[in-house]
């Protein structure tokens, strides 16, 4: 049966090769070459990837994932749709829909939302709810560097708080913009914003998400 993670990620597979290795993305100063060795290092390479999380092992993951965007384009390409190997954990059904889910909608908007043609994508009821679970759940480790309070709220009044304090910016989406915009991705997200002027400056401007 096909998880929201494998779905999510064979797009992701299909727009890195569309753009082409040298596209731009929403990931700072990441080409779409360095973004594909970035969701293959993560998947096949934990005594790298925990530089995600552990600065003090961010050097080691920068070199492993700068001989991983040496390789073949093509090969990255591959080795994304073919997802992680057998004895990865990242295989098991539940952790990969549980883990990549989120990882592989937001990379693939940066590589959508980066083009200069791009449209907005319909997301079906489903997947919006999975989406807003999963947002409901993370908000707090999200918003924690968030310089004023922060709500998310969905357009049918469901809230989420991802930072306590004062004064408060509300910021209303749909699921799918609502966690672009709590993954830092604040410029490119579809949504609005509600509160004082500055707060919402200082939002703006914050760096949100891992």
């Amino acid at each position: 049966m096909s998880t929201h993670a494998k779905r999510e990620r064979l797009l992701l597979a299909d727009l890195l090769e569309s753009a082409g290795p040298e596209a731009p993305t929403l990931c700072e100063n990441w080409t779409a070459r360095d973004l594909a060795a970035h969701v293959v290092v993560r998947e096949r390479r934990a005594d790298a990837s925990a530089g995600i999380l552990v600065k003090p092992l961010a050097a080691r993951l920068e070199r492993v994932q700068a001989e991983f965007a040496a390789k073949p384009y093509e090969e990255l390409i591959q080795l994304i749709r073919t997802g992680p190997p057998r004895m990865s954990p990242f295989a098991l059904k539940q952790i990969d829909e549980a883990s990549n889910t989120v990882e592989f909608y937001v990379h693939a908007e940066d590589v959508r939302r980066a083009q200069p043609d791009w449209a907005p994508r319909e997301l079906d009821p489903v997947f919006l709810d999975a989406l807003w679970a999963r947002l409901e759940r993370a908000a707090r480790v999200l918003g924690r560097k968030a310089p004023v309070g922060l709500v998310l709220r969905r357009p049918d009044g469901q809230t989420a708080v991802a930072h306590r304090g004062t004064p408060v910016v509300t910021v209303t989406g749909e699921p799918g913009e609502l966690t672009l915009f709590a993954f830092g991705r604040q410029d490119a997200a579809h949504v609005e914003l509600d509160g004082d002027e500055g707060a919402v400056a200082r939002v703006l401007e914050a760096r949100l998400g891992v």
